[in-house]
């Protein structure tokens, strides 16, 4: 079993964006510059957000934090959402999802201008991505799909089972994945929680990507032998053993999955920093493309 360290290829492509900004900067041009708009206070949204910031200072971005209150109004949102798309300093940006329940979140991405949005969740990339059309994808499967190339995974002709069919991850991954493209051209099959007799189709998959929202959900008798597995969930579980007084585990049930695959991403360590990646990567195509 070989581990798809997604910390380890991300600070790849990281050294990667940080030749290319010292490039520009030696030609006296701006570095790409990244907006994020956080509204209130949900813990994992600040831990988040507070990376995109830190990988932004590492490679030499520029970037903006635009911080809300959690009682602010759509319409004010909506402004903020403005400022940004008619900044020709931003390249792109980000309102970071979930929002207050009083928001609604379709009315705030549509607001997004298609060619700053670099999280991909603009229906009009959406529908790019599914036409083959240049686009901005998905952070966290545009981040798979750099893994998956980066770590010398075959995909043609491979079976790909993707459980889960959220826009933000499911869906896109089952598209990315079929394209004729490389990494894709996979034979792919998209379950999801009402699909009856589930294990019977992640029995078949060549490779598993996980994205259900359930603890320790794939077990090892749902997983071929020799299969790869991508797991996209992230949990907090309590665990008294670790200073925090938590630890974090995925959808797969790690300890026994991996004996049975060939190739498996851990959590933490795998998708996480790779979703991180393809925000960055996005964020130098949006510049680029000016």
């Amino acid at each position: 079993m070989e581990l798809l360290n997604g910390k380890e290829t991300f600070f790849a492509i990281r050294e990667e964006l940080t030749e290319k900004v010292n490039s520009l900067k030696q030609q006296g041009r701006r570095a790409p510059h990244l907006a994020a708009i956080l509204v209130g206070g949900f813990g994992p949204s600040i831990t988040y957000v507070n990376a995109k910031v830190k990988d932004c200072e590492r490679i030499g971005f520029g970037s903006s934090l635009i911080e809300l209150p959690a009682d602010v109004t759509e319409e004010a949102l909506l402004e903020k959402v403005n400022e940004l798309n008619n900044n020709p300093e931003v390249d792109g940006f980000i309102v970071q999802l979930p929002l207050p329940k009083h928001i609604n979140e379709n009315n705030i991405i549509e607001a997004i201008n298609p060619k700053k949005d670099v999280d991909g969740f603009h229906p009009v990339n959406v529908g790019k991505m599914v036409l083959g059309l240049p686009s901005f994808v998905p952070a966290t499967p545009y981040g798979i799909v750099e893994m998956l190339d980066r770590n010398n995974i075959e995909t043609e002709g491979k079976h790909c089972v993707v459980i889960g069919r959220s826009n933000i991850v499911g869906t896109p991954m089952s598209i990315l994945l079929s394209r004729k493209a490389n990494p894709g051209n996979c034979t792919v099959t998209l379950v999801h929680s009402r699909t009856k007799d589930l294990a019977s189709y992640t029995k078949q998959a060549d490779i598993l990507i996980a994205a259900i929202g359930k603890a320790h959900f794939v077990k090892a008798d749902m997983v071929k032998d020799g299969a790869v597995i991508v797991d996209v969930g992230i949990h907090r579980i309590e665990d008294t053993t670790k200073k925090s007084g938590y630890r974090l585990i995925g959808d797969v049930d790690f300890d026994e999955v991996s004996k049975k695959c060939s190739h498996i991403s851990p959590v933490p360590g795998g998708v996480g920093p790779m979703t991180r990646a393809g925000l960055l990567l996005n964020t130098m195509r949006a510049y680029e493309a000016k």
